[in-house]
């Protein structure tokens, strides 16, 4: 099989495909599509960048043509969940450009915006419906959307589904499909405990691994630079300074450590936007926006935007500071690379992050080159370093925690328990 045509899809979608430039199927379409057509349950494994979003949204699309039919008003056929809001955004935007020309309705929902509009716009049913977890429970506790008209499931990015935070919503939603159903799950790492987790949800799965779990993408070059954490901002300065044409996503562990790093990049006259837990829908719509457009070149981050950002022009990424778990720097470093192009990811590790980057090493079953600085001391390596807060600024649970400053420290003193935060305020994290 070398092209799509032999894939099993119809003509219409042959097409969509190919004048949305794509001649040839990646290995993981190849292996997914003819098993998601049969009606199989399916756990697919892939880099990230590879063309995941295809592989179950074609044949997906394939069997809702097939059988054609109206959606119910307030309800879906098919549901496709993803963890952030950038990712629903982007998986929805591939769908309808594959779906032109067809009956079939796409709705995206997710938190941080307006619950109203969406309300509205499930009012008369939808085909397929890409949402966040919180945001969609958050609509059928005001019964704006009836899940049980669902015969199709797909999770997208399952590890960071079932693993972060998003269980609990995971097993209330499973319950309210349709008992028939056919179950996707996609991701670029599963790690066995989520794996067996994963199974839960399906039935007598087939898993297609096009690439061990956690191996990055063979035409990303890794390097790392060993330096004091003082030292990185002026380096990184430096580094972008030298190549002020191309654009570079910048990732840092929290959401105020991005910001400050941000506006110490824009006073050194870089084109810099910033992507976090702080910021609103729109702002992050805009931020990548201007990345796309060539009118940002630098977009700093937290993890947040690790799953969700698909801008090929992407050449170089950095890791500020590395990131405490290790199958997330696969993420990041897969924002480069797109579609068949090269890319540079670059590590920044101070002494006390030794221990993470033996982690990613071990996770991704290469040693990254040292291009700078000294390495670290062996007793270096069984340290890491201080908490400061998740990227996203939530914990694992996905609720927010105390600021700091007055608000932290008078928080602490009263002691009182925090509220519980809605599934419609996690999304928006």
């Amino acid at each position: 099989m070398n092209n799509f045509s032999t894939l099993g899809l119809s003509d219409a979608l042959v097409k969509a495909v190919v004048d949305n430039g794509y001649d040839e199927p990646t290995p993981i379409q190849k292996d997914a599509i003819p098993y998601v057509l049969k009606g199989e349950d399916l756990i697919g494994l892939a880099q990230t960048g590879t063309g995941k979003t295809a592989a179950f949204s074609l044949p997906l699309a394939e069997q809702l043509l097939a059988n054609p039919k109206r959606p119910v008003p307030t309800g879906c056929r098919a549901l496709i969940l993803a963890p952030t809001r950038e990712l629903v955004n982007q998986i929805a935007k591939n769908i309808i450009s594959f779906i032109k020309g067809t009956p079939l309705r796409v709705t995206s929902v997710v938190g941080g915006v307006s619950i109203n509009g969406q309300i509205k716009r499930l009012s008369k049913g939808t085909d397929i419906l890409v949402a966040t977890p919180g945001r969609l429970l958050d609509l059928v506790d005001r019964q704006a959307v009836r899940l049980d008209t669902a015969s199709f499931l797909v999770l997208d990015e399952a590890d960071q589904m079932l693993d972060l935070g998003f269980i609990h919503a995971l097993r209330r939603i499973s319950t309210l499909v349709a008992k028939e159903r056919q179950t996707l799950l996609f991701s670029a790492t599963m790690p066995k405990q989520i794996e067996d987790l994963a199974k839960t949800y399906l039935t007598d799965p087939v898993r297609v691994e096009v690439a061990p779990a956690g191996k990055t993408a063979d035409k990303i070059t890794q390097s790392v630079h060993f330096m004091d954490q003082k030292a990185k901002t002026g380096f990184l300065i430096d580094l972008l300074c030298a190549r002020p044409d191309d654009l570079s996503l910048v990732f840092c562990r929290t959401k105020h450590g991005a910001e400050r790093l941000m506006k110490k990049m824009a006073a050194a006259g870089i084109s810099a936007g910033s992507i976090h837990g702080n910021k609103s829908q729109n702002q992050r719509d805009r931020a990548i926006k201007g990345l796309r457009e060539g009118s940002i070149k630098v977009l700093v981050a937290t993890d947040v935007a690790a799953r969700g950002i698909d801008i090929p022009g992407v050449s170089h990424v950095y890791n500020f500071e590395l990131p405490e778990v290790a199958e997330a720097y696969v993420h990041r470093i897969g924002r480069t690379a797109r579609a068949g192009a090269e890319g540079e990811a670059v590590a920044l590790c101070a002494p006390e992050e030794f221990g993470l980057l033996r982690q990613i090493e071990k996770l991704i079953g290469i040693e990254i080159e040292i291009v700078g600085g000294e390495k670290p001391g062996e007793e270096f390596a069984r340290t890491k370093p201080a908490r400061k807060g998740r990227g996203n600024g939530s914990n694992r649970n996905g609720q927010s925690r105390s600021g700091g400053g007055k608000q932290g420290s008078e928080a602490q003193k009263s002691r009182r328990p925090r509220r519980r935060r809605s599934y419609q305020e996690r999304d928006a994290a």
